[in-house]
């Protein structure tokens, strides 16, 4: 298998659960006395926190200000959020398992996907169903990689006494990964375009949850002693996949 170094000033993607809602947001460590946050108009929150704050009392900070967030994305959320897509055109770049591909459309009697050097090409009937066969087919390797991946850990995690009832691939908007109270963990298709590294960071995270439910400052302990450098691999899944 491939927390917070150092060199590093910044966490993006941490998170707090309110009630039934997931609260996402990115911290900068910086030299001030108090915790800043801010809600950007797309949705994200921002923090700001003091250079030696641990990430257990941020999230206690933050889920005491979790109302108060709430209410903030609802009124921006209000105005409609505008949304970007890929054109799916030859030429564009596109990640999988972290490497950069170029996309190649050709026009063909049949619907495939093959990948070979830095070429992505997708073969279809019509240029019109590009995404969508390049998505199916993301979905596919998702389940086969994220699978192939997880098993090792699965089955180290088992001298915990614990083991996932299900592990299972599906769409999510905003997380990476999710385990429910009865041990079922979900994880996000689009993590097949992130490095190796990146997904067993995923993976681990999900099987502490069996471990301790909450993010806890056991669960930090536990992530940190069995991925000793996750948080390199956190940010740079969130940088790699905006």
């Amino acid at each position: 298998m491939c927390g917070r170094g150092e060199d590093m000033d910044t966490i993006k993607g941490d998170s707090i659960t309110y009630g039934s809602t997931v609260i996402d947001y990115d911290i900068e460590f910086a030299p001030r006395k108090t915790l800043g946050i801010r809600v950007n108009p797309d949705g994200s929150v921002y923090l700001k926190a003091p250079s030696d704050t641990t990430l257990f009392d941020i999230q206690q900070k933050v889920r005491k200000k979790a109302a108060w967030i709430l209410r903030q994305k609802r009124y921006f959320e209000s105005f409609g959020t505008p949304t970007t897509a890929r054109q799916y055109i030859s030429g564009e770049s596109h990640l999988y398992l972290g490497r950069q591909y170029m996309l190649r459309i050709k026009e063909s009697s049949s619907n495939a996907v093959n990948y070979q050097n830095n070429i992505i090409e997708i073969e279809c009937r019509n240029k019109k169903d590009a995404e969508k066969i390049l998505q199916k087919w993301y979905l596919e390797r998702a389940k086969i990689k994220i699978n192939e991946y997880a098993q090792p850990i699965i089955e180290h995690f088992s001298t915990f006494g614990v083991k996932p009832n299900k592990l299972t691939v599906k769409k999510m908007d905003k997380r990476w990964g999710y385990c429910t109270p009865d041990g079922c963990i979900s994880l996000n298709p689009r993590l097949i375009c992130a490095p190796r590294c990146c997904i067993e960071y995923v993976i681990t995270h999900e099987l502490c949850h069996l471990v301790y439910r909450n993010h806890t400052k056991d669960f930090y302990a536990l992530l940190s002693k069995e991925m000793p450098h996750w948080e390199k691999w956190k940010i740079k899944l969130e940088r790699m996949l905006v």
